[in-house]
């Protein structure tokens, strides 16, 4: 049960709190029947006095919305009406089946964790420079500005070094929290005191989310497809997880409704901006009504703006924390796709009772993030080294895009599609009906190019026929090759198709005749 408070407010808190829970209770987020905390316990945990508390339940048991029982506690005394009843999802099943380890070179598409074996065994059979991989969506090496971030390197270990060397405070190194907090100020995101927190990378922020917000018999419902590190972090230790699915606009709302009314959710984790992996970006209007549904079910959203900096083309849109007024947003993010994937340097961004809750779990897991590290990206940023960089990052990768683009609408037949992604670092191609791209990808290895099949994205119910193109890592070149090739290699495949189809309609009449 989550509660936000405002004591700058006109509204007394007994009122805020009695209109937020008959809010949860009259959209079934709080069931007929649940129990409800004590008033002492939850004015502790509000920080309000337990009158506060008492006041609030008073009042709605007097309406009806409660009903206290002496000796047992209080409980929801109303129910709502259910809606049509969904199907359960099936079970995630996604995994490097044997008939692919031979030859399926699968990489962690974020590359937000050191490369797996069978991805790093990929790389080192092209190192003659004949592979055409397309299955990173990371920084290329040749973007780095290698001797610029080693003179800063110098510069904090000649003016700070036996500091950097020590123990560091777990919420981050604050030179770099005030320049991560000037940087979101300009994003429109205005962050206080004590609500940011640096993390090992991105992914460290997911697993901390996991670890304070759920427990085993929650529900999380993620977008579908998905990044494979969510589904890693949240499918495990009992934790339930429900497929919404994606359309061109994002996650699909009408279905998000459906499981916020059926299920008691817990978390609700999107990528609003160029999804991983369809490159979708949610519309405005869309992320309002996201909002909208987490106040009315009282559901925080984990926000991840991974790649919401490498904005190619449109115009930029505010993120979810950005319009979130009610403290429920907590917002990723990470210095991987700017650039510095190797340095595992991320933040969030939330209100300062949950940050504190994060701070306390990291400082369990690890202490804190490397200090020399956060000191050197601190200085970097403070040069002004950052903006250059990612103004370079994306001159370089629209040219690949706008590439990519051409050679899809060049090489592949009309019954393929692809996704018109306004930024990042991907695009999500649908191949004609009956193609499987994980079949398909054994023949296009021999020709020398990878891809990442679309399989390996899904909760439940994948679409075979999918398939992740990453464009940062290659040349414009090896783009046009690349995507050459595999064009041939798809109308190979629905020509055989076809055949096959044609002669079993053939054998099918002279079988009746």
């Amino acid at each position: 049960m989550v509660l936000q408070l405002d004591p700058g407010s006109s509204v007394p808190l007994y009122r805020q709190i009695r209109d937020q829970l008959r809010l949860l209770i009259s959209k079934g987020a709080l069931p007929l029947g649940e129990r409800l905390p004590p008033t002492r316990e939850l004015a502790n945990r509000l920080s309000v006095h337990r009158t506060t508390v008492a006041n609030a339940y008073a009042e709605l048991e007097a309406d009806g919305w409660i009903a206290g029982h002496v000796g047992r506690g209080t409980f929801v005394a109303r129910g709502v009406e259910p809606g049509p009843v969904l199907p359960e999802p099936e079970p995630f099943t996604a995994s490097l089946d044997n008939q692919y380890l031979g030859n399926l070179m699968f990489a962690d598409v974020r590359a937000e964790e050191p490369l797996d074996l069978l991805t790093s065994e990929c790389l080192a059979s092209g190192q003659n420079g004949n592979l055409i991989s397309f299955t990173l969506a990371r920084p290329p090496g040749t973007l780095f500005p290698v001797e610029e971030f080693r003179r800063c390197c110098n510069e904090v270990l000649r003016r700070e070094g036996q500091e950097l060397l020590q123990f560091g405070p777990s919420s981050g190194y604050p030179p770099l929290k005030k320049f991560l907090t000037e940087q979101l100020q300009k994003e429109g995101m205005p962050v206080g005191d004590g609500e940011l927190l640096i993390t090992n990378g991105g992914q460290q922020g997911l697993d901390l989310v996991r670890r304070v917000f759920l427990r085993p018999g929650d529900v999380v419902a993620l977008e579908n497809p998905v990044y494979p590190g969510a589904i890693q972090v949240f499918n495990h230790g009992g934790i339930k997880c429900l497929g919404v699915p994606v359309g061109e606009q994002g996650i699909k709302l009408d279905v998000l409704e459906s499981v916020l009314r059926q299920h008691r959710v817990r978390l609700v984790v999107l990528t609003p901006t160029f999804h991983n992996p369809t490159g979708a970006t949610m519309p405005l209007e869309n992320r309002k009504k996201v909002l909208e549904l987490a106040v009315r079910h009282q559901v925080p959203i984990v926000e991840d703006n991974i790649y919401g900096a490498l904005r190619l083309r449109g115009c930029d849109l505010p993120s979810l924390k950005s319009l979130d007024t009610y403290g429920l947003v907590i917002h990723l993010n990470s210095f991987s796709k700017m650039g510095f994937p190797g340095l595992r340097v991320g933040w969030m961004v939330a209100s300062r009772p949950m940050i504190e809750q994060l701070r306390l779990a990291k400082q369990a897991i690890d202490l804190h993030t490397d200090q020399l590290t956060q000191a050197t990206l601190a200085e970097f940023g403070k040069r002004g080294l950052f903006d250059k960089l990612v103004k370079n990052a994306r001159k370089q990768y629209r040219a690949k895009l706008e590439a990519m683009e051409t050679a899809l609408e060049e090489h592949m037949p009309e019954t393929a599609s692809w996704t018109r992604p306004e930024g990042g670092m991907t695009i999500w191609v649908r191949l004609p009906e009956g193609v499987d791209s994980g079949a398909l990808l054994y023949k296009a290895r021999e020709r020398n190019v990878t891809y990442t099949p679309g399989r390996y994205f899904y909760l439940q119910g994948a679409e075979l026929n999918t398939l992740r193109l990453g464009f940062s890592s290659v040349t414009v070149e090896q783009i046009k090759r690349g995507v050459k090739i595999l064009g041939e290699l798809v109308r190979k495949e629905t020509g055989r198709r076809r055949r096959e189809h044609r002669d079993w309609e053939q054998g099918s009449r002279v079988a009746l005749v």
